[in-house]
Formats: C-alpha cells, structure tokens, sequence
C-alpha cells in the first residue's frame, strides 16, 4: 500500500516510477540509467532539436520503449542495422506513438514545438554522439 499523500502530479516536472512490487512512485526525471529497476514514465515539453538531444543517439539495452507524442509533431530515426545502411524514420503526430524495440539505437527531430511522453526501463540507458550530422 501506497503512504503518498493524494495529490496532483505536475508530469512536465516529475516522473512516475512503477516498480515491479506495484508501487508508482513520484521520482525525478532521468535521461540514462537508473538503478531503482523501476519502468519510468516521464513527460518533456519540446521546443527545439536541441531539447530531444537530436545529435545523439539513445538506446535501452534492457526494455522497449513507448515513445508518445501528445501534441506537435516528431520524427523518430532508427539508426542503421549495417554500415552504409540508411535510417528508418517514424513520423509521429499528436496522439500517435511508437514501440522502439529494446536494444535498438534511436534519435528524435522535432517538426513542430510538442508534448512528449517516454515510457521505459531507464537502466542501462546510453547515449551516443552522432558522427554523421547533416
């Protein structure tokens, strides 16, 4: 049984952690790993590339991950299975979401300003720079 008080959550400002218990936790957003091994849902507010870290890559070696756009507009790349190969790209408008398979390096660009959601085991997350910037 949960002892958080009854209250509302500001999600653009914190994070919800599920554990494997059942217990959902408030807890702060985090970008790489976590070593609490709870699922993280997390809420960010876009305005530029720069906010997606879009000259990055990112991939959770642990779990899929659910990536939602709730207002505005992204493209989501997949970075390339061989060398030479070229990136898949999902475009995700509002309300829309995709699966990023678990292990499978990603990025995001922005079309528009947007409300995002990501929903996924944190721990073991890495971040890569991008070598190929256009």
């Amino acid at each position: 049984m949960t002892t958080t008080p009854i209250s509302s959550i500001d999600l653009f400002a914190s994070a919800l952690h599920i554990h494997s218990d059942g217990d959902v936790r408030v807890a702060e957003r985090r970008m790489t790993g976590s070593d609490s091994g709870a699922w993280q849902i997390a809420t960010f507010h876009v305005e530029t590339d720069a906010d997606v870290h879009a000259d990055h890559w990112e991939m959770h070696p642990e779990a899929e991950e659910a990536v939602c756009c709730l207002t505005g507009g992204v493209r989501l790349y997949f970075r390339p299975a061989g060398a030479g190969g070229a990136e898949d790209m999902v475009q995700l408008q509002a309300g829309t979401a995709v699966i990023v398979p678990r292990g499978r390096w990603h990025r995001l660009e922005l079309d528009a300003p947007s409300d995002l959601m990501s929903i996924t085991l944190r721990h073991g997350t890495r971040l890569e720079k991008r070598t190929d910037t256009r």
